[in-house]
């Protein structure tokens, strides 16, 4: 029998059409068109039962691994509340809600990709920091303003943030219309937290002195016994982590524009509790920041007059924040304006200014000149 000038579909309705007509047996005919008496009798079942005689799709009438309908909504519908959140955040969200009969958190990322609600460039784009972190809570703290924008009454919004390096957990976002004070906010984390080892920043001038001096914000952190740490120039990895939080924060809570500043502390308080206590955090083995922090045991405190060491030799900053010691005279900071510090010589003819328990610099004692700035707990 020739196969090649009849298509597939034809022949088999013709071994249908002959096998009625009886002037050739099954077996004779299942021989003439090359196929087994197996074959012969489905196709002859098929088209008793008013069946088209094509190849029928192999895939199992029921699927036991399909995701029921009713959960591959419930990832969708997340999906759409949460458009910055990938397969695996969803996943780990709706489990800790309590959602039974979940697919992997691979089905998931194919479940959001095959609804269309991917943007392939924009995955591209998210490349993750190299990450290093704190051993403990409250061994630092990394703070910056996020970028500003425009709210809907014409009024700049500054967000300043504060995140714990260990646990991801957001310790405040305050909007602010200047990118200016951060005391007052600090003072407030301190009250609700408790004070940190140290923390990190910027080189901003909210945070680093002008001049080349030290800035008030160092000062009032060096009085609670907290380092200042500060990132190196231009070298925003530094800070990844409340870099890759600004993004998320952006993207989740700043999809739309804030009418004025109240809409926006609302609303940027509302995400807060969510990127604490909701949102499953990669980093944390898909838990959340809220579940694994820790107040700090050190509390808030008004700082008291520092007593250095008897014999300690004390020199007295000016009113204009110059240090003056024999020949030299050296700019510290206003900040430091009618303070004491303390000058501790070395042996190699350099001596360290000391205020409290840090050095804040050293000087080279034979040339007069400063040799560095930096503070380092003592």
């Amino acid at each position: 029998m020739s196969w090649e000038t009849k298509t597939v579909m034809e022949q088999r309705e013709q071994f249908v059409a002959e096998v009625l007509e009886g002037r050739e047996t099954i077996s004779a005919l299942c021989r003439k068109y090359e196929i087994s008496r197996k074959t012969g009798y489905k196709w002859l079942s098929r088209a008793a039962e008013g069946l088209q005689l094509c190849d029928q799709s192999r895939r199992p009438h029921q699927q036991p691994s399909k995701t029921a309908e009713d959960i591959e909504q419930k990832i969708i519908r997340m999906r759409l509340d949460h458009p910055a959140w990938g397969g695996k955040k969803i996943h780990a969200a709706l489990e800790a809600a309590g959602i039974k009969g979940l697919p992997s958190d691979k089905t998931c990322c194919n479940i959001i990709k095959r609804n269309g609600l991917v943007n392939p460039a924009e995955s591209a784009r998210h490349t993750a920091y190299q990450r290093f972190e704190r051993e403990h809570c409250n061994e630092m703290w990394q703070t910056d303003f996020k970028g500003d924008f425009l709210l809907g009454n014409g009024i700049r919004c500054y967000p300043l943030t504060i995140l714990d390096d260990h646990s991801r957990f957001s310790i405040r976002i305050e909007p602010k219309d200047s990118a200016t004070d951060v005391k007052s906010s600090f003072i407030a984390a301190f009250q609700e937290y408790g004070l940190p080892n140290s923390v990190l920043s910027d080189n901003g001038s909210q945070f680093a002195g002008a001049h080349k001096g030290l800035s008030t914000f160092e000062r009032f952190l060096m009085d609670l016994d907290i380092l200042p740490i500060h990132g190196r120039p231009i070298h925003p990895q530094t800070q990844g982590k409340i870099e890759r939080f600004h993004r998320s924060l952006k993207l989740e809570a700043l999809r739309t524009t804030p009418a004025n500043m109240a809409e926006a502390k609302a609303r940027l308080e509302n995400w807060r509790w969510l990127y604490n206590e909701v949102r499953p955090h990669h980093a944390l083995g898909m838990k959340t920041p809220g579940s694994v922090y820790q107040p700090s045991t050190r509390k808030y405190y008004t700082p008291k007059p520092y007593v250095y060491d008897e014999g300690a030799r004390l020199i007295k900053v000016n009113n204009w924040g110059y240090l003056r010691f024999g020949p030299i005279q050296l700019f510290l900071s206003e900040a430091m304006a009618d303070t004491r510090v303390e000058i501790r010589f070395a042996e190699d003819d350099k001596f360290s200014i000391i205020y409290r328990n840090y050095s804040i610099a050293t000087v080279d004692a034979v040339e007069g000149k400063l040799i560095e700035r930096h503070i380092r707990r003592l």
